[in-house]
């Protein structure tokens, strides 16, 4: 009889562990498949900074090490159509299972032409008229705004990957996105995509 009856028990918990090892599968599937389509994507918007060239050296004083500065970031060539930008900053060298997400920024007005050397990290940006409305999300430490590259000691150089989205519309995202949360948001609007990339390496 208890036999029985612990049986009884234990079936939903048994099924409805399957049901949520199926979701978590699926939810793995489509973000992979999301990031395949992504990662196809020709890289068509020009993407550069008056702080450094592309695959040059991130300079000492937009890194954590320094004064965590936020360097200036531009952007050209454009695809037709782009109402609004995205931004992601990255290290896929980290000692991380996914990449280190050091910015995410969204909502970012596409006829503003740059985000500023040294822009604040509040969530909401209300500085700078040319960007009103634009959102810093949450970066790898779960803080808003930039984090600047922060590499340990480990004999790597590290890459750091600036990439702008252009979107088709609007989107008007809320505060408090992270990388994932903003890469679902924009799926299905993304026009082009280029990126800016640059290296910072700690020797002691």
């Amino acid at each position: 009889m208890f036999k029985h009856t612990l049986l009884q028990w234990r079936a939903p918990a048994i099924l409805a562990s399957a049901l949520f090892a199926l979701t978590l599968s699926h939810v793995s599937a489509a973000q992979d498949h999301q990031m395949s389509a992504m990662d196809e994507m020709e890289d068509t918007i020009t993407v550069g900074s008056s702080a450094f060239d592309h695959h040059g050296t991130i300079p000492l004083t937009y890194t954590a090490y320094g004064d965590n500065l936020v360097p200036q970031i531009t952007w050209a060539d454009l695809p037709e159509g782009t109402e609004q930008l995205a931004l992601i900053m990255d290290d896929p060298i980290a000692p991380t299972p996914q990449p280190f997400v050091h910015w995410v920024a969204y909502n970012i007005p596409a006829a503003a032409g740059e985000i500023p050397e040294g822009l604040p990290r509040d969530a909401q940006v209300t500085t700078v008229p040319a960007l009103a409305g634009m959102i810093n999300g949450i970066n790898g430490i779960r803080q808003t705004g930039y984090f600047g590259p922060r590499p340990p000691v480990d004999g790597k150089l590290h890459a750091y990957h600036f990439r702008i989205y252009a979107l088709d519309t609007a989107l008007n995202l809320p505060e408090g996105l992270n990388k994932a949360d903003l890469l679902a948001a924009i799926e299905g609007h993304i026009l082009g995509t280029g990126m800016l990339m640059g290296h910072y390496q700690r020797e002691e």
